[in-house]
């Protein structure tokens, strides 16, 4: 049994201690510090047994990118942590740790932020860092400004501030700097000087071997040399200045009464006194926390008693504290030897871790008659609802315990090993029937309650003392994990089957009827009972069983309490004493309770990741401790929450870094943190930012948006920087806030800039693109103009052209006209001029005949006045002017035209070219012109000479020509 080994091993210790205190006596005579270890190690186990702890956040060395040892803490004014590092300044916001080398990457020993600058110390060297322009901190020394050489090897412990005085602390001198005029004066010692403290705007220094000393006008002055203060190490010093009080590194607390010193009886522990201390706070609430060499961290009370300790086992990186700070939310921070560890004592949450194991995984919990009991799978534990001490197994319960429940003022246990009646700090056996899952009430049989076990129903019944098993419900032997009573009805939930619906006898002993819904059913799904409603819940949402339907359909209220996305269990707990309904996502712990002045539900959330919780998937559990506090099962002990501390107060959120890259360098990043404008190849952008929020298991969630081109909120998420690739140019207002639990902060940061536009489309091209298209649309129009003007004057010319044409062709068809009809007039007229030719050719033969025949016949004599008249008819000359005439009036122009090519032409030509105009024929031309054909031919040939015509030409054709 467990309970039996746990007393065992306690039992051992105490009886095997004055067995191992005698074996190492001569060594604890040579040694001491050994014999105190030892009983240290031993009252440590009870101390940590059992206490519900802080939460602790632990910062690695590769968390902040520094090295193991961490000499002080100190805190702005905007809530960043700054740590003196080995490797040099650490700078936390909450977010990511930032990290800063020292001037001489020298180990740095201190920091101190004193309004806006943050002092630091380390070797050979002293100053303070300031925020720049770009949101960076730069470094500003002060030790090389002053007219005294520091001493060789010389480091710089502590920082105290003053009024106007900055104090830094070497081993061997005080330095006072001047924060006004920028002086530095310092205090000389030979002999070392431990550490200086600040009581009342007074300055206190040990060295050691000499005695305590106050600086005054400049001055050390020795208050106190005791043997004590001598020889052990001072740690801290607290009170006022009439009324010291003086820790020491192994003698614990000491008070200065005037000129006395004496041991302090109120902060008196034993424990000091085995542990050598190494910084020590007194916190707000005058607690005082003390870190050790060895030990870890313990908290003492006004009175002196421990009330927290917290080492390697309760979840410290190193039980070596090299410093202490208490934060503007008071909460603790340490500096160890190895790493950084940060408790959150204002955390809603206290967490029991149960490293030894006793406990195991929660799967259930149960308040009943003032004990809170803890079903584990290691089995039922027990202590009081108010009390810190260890719990208690109750003997007969090792092994799975799968529920409790309290029904009707008697508490019952399922348990793997079967069903059991638990009473203070025993158990009773009920049935030994393995696997009871849990139980429900019988509606319509109130002595009875139904219990679900591995291989099916089982019905108990109420007795005097309790309940007995009554009966297994026969006809079904199925698991029956999740199981509800609804009407004359019994729903049971089969992960991968679907719903079972069964129907028993009136004598509640057997199924007689069973039928299935396969549509529902996926893994981790459950079902319960709240305010009278079937509520069956999976991975689609919640829905409500519909009894006159007979169907289950959605519920939207309930099924708003998770997305798909945020689904991992449909583990629902119904705490009937509150009417709260519990479900668990990813992201948080829903509960449903009515609200307000009615009875409508509403849906809260405790932001509790499961990640957090580490509960076990399918198995999640809450109970109600009353005043707003609950208890969460985990997977290794359990989680305290009080829902009261999830109103967070205000906060802030801030833009840290605004970074560059440009795409032409993608590995080169730019800090332009006070930039504004960037040119279009700086369109690459990396901004972090951050709000001071320490607490570990409430994660700060930040949502953005890039007005320009992002126009709605990004989903809420832990990422803590945006990153904007290849933005096009324009303007742009970077927007990001940010969300503790449920609280948005009061603030959201912004930064605006703008991406220039690529010089070919900037401002000064599109004016002059601008005037360019002007000029252009002048240009083309011009060119237009021209061109149509150009255009419309070749159409004139061709409409003029082609009227011409027409009235041309009209000319020409008149003159064509006119020319036949000349021609017709030519030809009639020629054929005239022939006919008269002819007529007077033929006349002229005739009057030749008389003539002849009166020649011959009458003689010539006789008739010679006859003759004579004949003769004048035939003149030749007379015909020709005749003809000529005839001929002008016919064709005017050819015997003008003749002269005018040929002016050399006889009268006889000339007639000869008017008888070929007339088209006559050789014989035609003989008679007329009185002479024989070869006379004509004769003519005919010295006329083509006359006309100078090629041999191949005709005559007759280039005489018709003219």
């Amino acid at each position: 049994m467990i309970s039996n080994k746990i007393a065992i091993k306690y039992l051992a210790i105490f009886l095997t201690l004055p067995f191992k205190l005698f074996r190492f006596k001569r060594m604890v005579e040579l040694n001491p510090f050994k014999l105190r270890m030892t009983i240290f190690v031993i009252l440590n186990v009870f101390i940590t047994f059992g206490q519900e702890l802080p939460v602790v956040q632990n910062f690695y060395p590769t968390d902040y990118k520094g090295e193991n040892q961490n000499w002080a803490i100190s805190q702005s004014s905007e809530k960043l942590i700054y740590v003196a590092n080995n490797k040099g300044l650490l700078e936390y916001n909450g977010a990511y740790w930032k990290h800063y080398s020292s001037p001489n990457e020298s180990i740095m020993r201190s920091v101190k932020v004193i309004d806006d600058l943050i002092y630091t110390g380390s070797y050979m060297e002293f100053g303070y860092w300031k925020k720049n322009n770009l949101n960076s901190l730069e470094y500003f020394s002060i030790s090389k400004k002053m007219d005294v050489d520091l001493i060789e090897d010389e480091e710089f412990w502590n920082i105290i501030s003053i009024d106007d005085w900055i104090v830094f602390q070497s081993l061997k001198r005080i330095y006072i700097y001047d924060v006004i005029d920028g002086s530095v004066n310092y205090i000389e010692s030979q002999a070392t000087i431990t550490k200086i403290f600040e009581i009342d705007q007074q300055l206190y220094f040990q060295r050691l071997g000499k005695g305590l000393f106050r600086i005054k006008d400049g001055k050390d002055i020795l208050i106190l040399d005791k043997d004590i203060i001598k020889n052990d190490e001072i740690i801290n010093i607290f009170g006022s200045e009439e009324d010291l009080l003086i820790l020491t590194k192994e003698n614990g607390f000491y008070k200065k009464k005037g000129e006395k010193l004496i041991k302090s009886e109120s902060l008196s522990n034993p424990l000091l006194s085995n542990m050598s201390i190494y910084d020590a706070i007194m916190l707000e609430n005058k607690n005082i926390a003390l870190g050790t060499i060895a030990n870890g961290l313990f908290i003492l009370n006004t009175q002196g008693e421990i009330i927290s300790h917290l080492n390697i086992d309760q979840g410290l990186l190193n039980n070596t504290v090299l410093s202490l700070f208490e934060d503007v939310s008071n909460n603790i921070w340490l500096g160890l030897d190895n790493g950084i560890s940060y408790l959150d004592t204002n955390s809603p949450f206290e967490l029991h871790n149960n490293n030894q194991g006793i406990l195991g995984s929660v799967y259930t919990s149960a308040i009943y008659n003032g004990n809170l009991y803890l079903g584990t799978n290691q089995g039922l534990f027990y202590r009081k609802v108010e009390s810190n001490d260890n719990f208690k197994f109750i003997e007969g319960t090792q092994g799975q315990v799968w529920s409790l429940k309290v029904i009707e003022d008697i508490l019952l246990c399922g348990h793997h090993s079967g069903t059991f009646l638990v009473e203070g700090g025993k158990v009773k056996s009920i049935s030994n029937i393995q696997g009871a899952w849990g139980f429900t009430n019988v509606d319509d049989h109130p002595k009875y309650l139904l219990q679900g076990n591995y291989d099916g129903l089982y019905v108990l019944e109420r007795t005097n003392d309790g309940y007995k098993l009554r009966n297994k419900l026969s006809g079904f032997d199925r698991s029956s994990r999740y199981f509800e009573t609804y009407g004359k009805e019994i729903f049971v939930n089969h992960e991968y089957k679907g719903i079972f619906k069964l129907k028993t006898d009136s004598a509640f002993t057997s199924v007689i009827k069973v039928s299935i819904d396969t549509t529902l059913k996926g893994p981790n799904s459950g079902m319960t009972k709240f305010k009278g409603d079937l509520l069956y819940a999976y991975s689609e949402g919640v829905f409500k069983y519909d009894s006159i339907n007979k169907k289950f359909v959605k519920d939207d209220l309930f099924s708003s309490a998770y997305s798909p996305n945020e689904y991992e269990s449909g583990k629902m707990t119904f705490d009937e004493r509150n009417d709260i309904l519990w479900l668990f996502t990813k992201s948080n712990i829903v509960y449903i309770a009515a609200s307000g002045l009615g009875k409508k539900e509403r849906i809260k959330s405790i932001p509790l990741t499961s990640e957090v919780r580490k509960d076990i998937i399918g198995y999640e559990n809450v109970l109600n401790l009353g005043e707003k506090h609950i208890l969460v099962g985990a997977t290794s002990g359990y989680i305290l929450v009080d829902i009261n501390k999830f109103l967070v107060k205000n906060f802030s959120i801030r833009i840290d870094q605004i970074k560059n890259r440009n795409k032409k360098d993608a590995k080169k990043l730019e800090n332009v943190y006070n930039k504004g404008v960037f040119s279009k190849d700086q369109n690459n952008f990396e901004i972090s930012f951050y709000t001071p929020n320490f607490n570990k298991h409430v994660s700060t969630l930040y949502q953005f948006q890039l007005l320009g081109i992002y126009n709605e909120w990004s989903d809420w998420s832990q990422n803590h920087m945006a990153l904007f690739e290849n933005l096009p140019y324009g303007d742009y207002k970077f927007n990001v806030r940010s969300k503790i639990a449920n609280t948005v902060s009061e603030n959201i940061a912004s930064y605006a800039f703008q991406i220039e536009k690529p010089w070919y489309i900037s401002n000064t091209m599109l004016y002059l693109y601008a005037i360019i298209l002007v000029l252009g649309i002048i240009f083309i129009h011009t060119l237009y103009k021209r061109y149509y003007e150009k255009q419309r004057l070749v159409l004139i010319a061709k409409n003029d052209k082609a009227r011409n044409n027409i009235h041309n062709q009209n000319e020409r068809e008149i003159i064509k006209l006119k020319n036949e009809k000349l021609s017709n007039d030519f030809s009639s007229k020629s054929k005239e001029l022939a006919a008269s030719l002819m007529s007077i050719a033929k006349k002229n033969d005739l009057l030749r005949a008389i003539k002849n025949e009166l020649k011959e016949e009458v003689g010539e004599d006789r008739i010679k006045t006859v003759i004579d008249d004949i003769n004048k008819n035939l003149i030749l000359d007379n015909d020709w002017d005749f003809f000529q005439e005839a001929f002008k009036n016919a064709d005017s122009d050819f015997l003008k035209n003749l002269k005018a090519l040929h002016p050399l032409l006889t009268p006889g030509d000339l007639k000869l070219c008017g008888y070929l105009r007339l088209n006559l024929s050789t014989k035609e031309m003989s008679d007329l012109l009185n002479i024989t054909s070869r006379s004509v031919e004769i003519k005919r040939y010295r006329l083509r000479k006359k006309l100078d015509l090629e041999h191949e030409e005709n005559l007759v054709n280039y005489i018709l020509s003219l």
